[in-house]
């Protein structure tokens, strides 16, 4: 299983007021939960939705933020992401095949053409701004050998 790496902590917040830790605690759980569900359905994303998972676990459960970053999925993606916005390659191919597949289900299924192409248009942005993402660390960021 992975585990975060012990020269990158976690950046855990002071402790809100119990309300404000509430609702941070609610968002990162629904994150979580249309993160995961993204991962079976292709037109919900599942990485931004992981990482405001782990930023709004950070102001409210450092208990699910350790677990976000010891999965075996999610935990490497976040220290990747924490230590330089960093988007793998794959990754990057994964998104562009599946905006791909939806935008033509949806040109095909939606009667609207407008919000189809809303909705296309949305994702191309993500795109462009997914693919300007680095695909490894600089030198400078670069993970400690083991």
């Amino acid at each position: 299983m992975f585990e975060p790496s012990e020269d990158l902590p976690s950046p855990v917040s002071k402790p809100f007021n119990p309300l404000a830790r509430w609702l941070f605690l609610a968002l990162a759980l629904l994150s979580l939960a249309l993160g995961v569900i993204g991962i079976f359905l292709p037109v919900l994303p599942t990485v931004p939705f992981i990482l405001l998972s782990a930023w709004a676990a950070t102001k409210s459960s450092p208990r699910l933020l350790a677990w976000l970053e010891g999965h075996t999925a999610f935990g490497p993606m976040l220290t990747e992401w924490r230590r330089g916005g960093v988007v793998r390659r794959r990754a990057k191919w994964t998104a562009t095949v599946v905006m791909g597949a939806s935008a033509a289900l949806m040109l095909a299924l939606v009667p609207s053409r407008w919000v189809a192409l809303l909705a296309i248009g949305s994702m191309a942005c993500v795109l462009v701004w997914l693919w300007r993402r680095p695909e490894q660390f600089s030198d400078e960021a670069l993970p400690p050998e083991v």
